[in-house]
């Protein structure tokens, strides 16, 4: 008998029955920019669970940059960067990027997803082997699968389980390590002195993603000007999407690599190329992180407030050195009651459940956040710290219990 493919969709309900009783936590409509208030249909949020680190994505220097790019070169270019995409705004901005993370060359993709698909499936062959940080973020899983190499996982930050991988490898095998700098779903750092020290003892190559360090760390140049490391590491990856308040990405490294890859990478030679707008408003927002670095500094002392107070509420933050703020809940039933209540009380953070990570609320901060805003944070914190989810799980119940249960 053939089955149907669609089967499995038919049997997922779990989304189903989260929105029949108010618990749905994603996919939320937002009206106007993305600042520390958002709109939504149910009213004004504050919000705390944006990327949107450094508060520039309302700048009125970066719009006013996306809407001049509009202007001279049109809302997109319509075709790849190999054929037909390519501007002068491509290539200025990869030339500021590696001048500020002090990296010899660069190249722009339409995402940062997209740079980690290219980057990994386009270096390693089939005799190659591929070693990740079980906690990479999942375009680097995705770039391990579209890869001809063997794929490696070690356990998180764990560098006696890494060495163990590497020594491991055949000896003729070519090696790339790849980790997050920043891991997005606790806000840890990758102990990158260790990691590079591990890559030369053993002839890997290393790269760094670092999507969530870019602004952030070491006056916005990243997790290896955090350590000091940029010169020992060979690849650096970022996303536009966070801290330089647009979309796209970009590879950093050796000249003779950047060449390579683009000519080989198949995320950007057959995707359409960046729209202007939002190379110019990345563009505008590397230059005020340049001359603003204070803005960096904000961030963090404003999710470091947040994580002490916490803590002093008697939850248990994840320890941190970001923007980001992660409390571990027991469970996605918890999760997503806590987050709905915090909802209630005008707070919006992000609900993690699995496969994501585990269960967990995860906050992050930005340089535009206030003091008084801060507060109303921990506040709406501290009122739902006592309140009691239900006792069932998406699981135990049909989507006909769901129902029956909203409409109490």
């Amino acid at each position: 008998m053939t089955t149907d493919i669609f089967e499995r969709c038919q049997s997922y309900t779990e989304a189903r029955a989260a929105q029949a009783v108010g618990l749905y936590a994603y996919f939320t409509v937002f009206e106007g920019s993305d600042t520390t208030v958002a709109r939504t249909s149910a009213g004004d949020v504050l919000m705390c669970g944006s990327n949107n680190y450094l508060g520039l994505t309302s700048d009125p220097r970066v719009r006013a940059a996306a809407q001049m790019a509009v202007e001279e070169f049109g809302s997109s270019r319509t075709g790849s960067r190999l054929l037909n995409g390519n501007t002068s705004l491509h290539e200025e901005l990869e030339r500021e990027l590696a001048d500020f993370l002090g990296m010899p060359s660069a190249l722009l993709f339409p995402t940062g997803y997209q740079a980690n698909l290219g980057v990994i499936a386009s270096l390693l062959s089939r005799d190659d082997v591929v070693i990740i940080d079980r906690e990479a973020h999942a375009s680097v899983y995705d770039g391990c699968g579209l890869s001809p190499g063997r794929v490696r996982r070690f356990a998180h930050n764990d560098m006696e389980d890494l060495e163990r991988r590497l020594a491991n490898c055949p000896s003729d095998a070519g090696r790339l390590v790849v980790v997050d700098g920043v891991y997005s779903m606790a806000g840890d750092l990758c102990p990158l002195p260790e990691t590079v020290r591990l890559c030369q003892k053993y002839g890997a190559r290393l790269l760094v993603d670092d999507a969530h360090g870019l602004g952030v760390l070491a006056e916005g140049r990243g997790t290896s000007a955090h350590f000091g490391v940029t010169e020992q590491v060979d690849l650096i990856t970022v996303t536009f999407s966070k801290s330089l308040a647009s979309i796209g990405g970009a590879v950093l490294g050796p000249k003779h690599v950047i060449e390579y890859l683009r000519h080989h990478a198949r995320s950007l030679i057959f995707s359409a190329a960046a729209p202007p707008a939002s190379l110019a408003a990345a563009q505008a927002a590397l230059r005020i992180l340049r001359a603003e670095p204070w803005l960096c500094r904000q961030a963090l002392e404003n999710a470091s407030f947040v994580h002490r107070e916490l803590g002093a509420l008697g939850y248990e933050p994840l320890p941190s050195e970001t923007p980001i703020v992660c409390v571990p809940l027991d469970g996605v039933v918890p999760t997503l009651f806590t987050w709905h209540s915090l909802l209630e009380r005008g707070v919006y953070v992000n609900a993690v459940i699995p496969p994501a990570a585990s269960s967990r609320l995860r906050a992050s901060f930005t340089a535009a956040h206030t003091p008084e805003q801060l507060k109303t944070a921990v506040a709406a914190f501290a009122a739902v710290r006592d309140l009691t989810p239900p006792d069932w799980s998406l699981e135990d119940w049909s989507p006909e219990d769901y129902v029956a249960e909203g409409a109490r």
